[in-house]
């Protein structure tokens, strides 16, 4: 393996186990807007940036106020329904500052939007750790596209061989190993089956779980 210099995370599902709460944000948005959605579907079609889903449900000719306008209602559910019951995934903030010690530049690529992201960032109080942070409001298509990578590599000027992401859904695994990144899988969306099927080299269940050796 090639020295590695960075760590680039995700966020929804992999820094927090919010997935629920995502779902059950998106069961109350339809049901406003008379949108027939079903838990079911949350897994199946829960694919790109927060925009990309509006139009999907919503029409994909909306115009863009509509879409943004939309999207800030939906992601105003989440953060209500989520805020009382924000925490990290075990073990998250002693690898972040394990990371730093070792030198590693920490990066987040994320299908979130930035007030979400400032949500968790703040919230948990580690935004001090992270280097580089993309969002969706910096890109057009969201994972499993690669472009989120692309771009995280780019702001931090490095190679995706020198770089591993950490990820908790088949398209951020699918985004990541496109991209040319090795993957570490935590299990908060599908079982350690699932993601290894993906192309994971290492499988977590939370960050206390990790060993850095491989990379020392």
């Amino acid at each position: 393996m090639t020295k590695i210099k960075a760590f680039i995370f995700d966020m929804d599902g992999t820094l927090i186990d919010n997935m629920s709460f995502h779902r059950d944000s998106w069961l109350l948005f339809c049901r406003r807007h008379n949108i027939s959605f079903t838990p079911e579907q949350f897994h199946t079609e829960n694919h790109g940036t927060l925009n990309e889903m509006i139009r999907y449900f919503l029409g994909r000719d909306l115009p863009d106020e509509r879409v943004e306008e939309l999207g800030r209602e939906k992601e105003k559910i989440y953060r209500e329904i989520y805020k009382d019951h924000l925490r990290e995934i075990e073990g998250l903030t002693g690898l972040l500052e394990k990371l730093e010690r070792m030198g590693m530049k920490i990066a987040m690529a994320t299908n979130g939007d930035m007030t979400n992201i400032d949500f968790v960032l703040d919230n948990l109080n580690i935004r001090r750790f992270f280097h580089v942070i993309t969002g969706a409001d910096e890109i057009r298509k969201g994972k499993p596209d690669t472009e989120i990578f692309e771009l995280t590599l780019k702001k931090m000027n490095l190679g995706s061989r020198e770089c591993i992401a950490v990820e908790d859904s088949t398209d951020g695994v699918i985004a990541a190993r496109h991209a040319g990144l090795e993957v570490i899988g935590i299990t908060t969306m599908h079982s350690k089956k699932e993601l290894k099927g993906k192309g994971c080299f290492r499988v977590i269940s939370n960050y206390k779980e990790l060993d850095l050796g491989f990379i020392i």
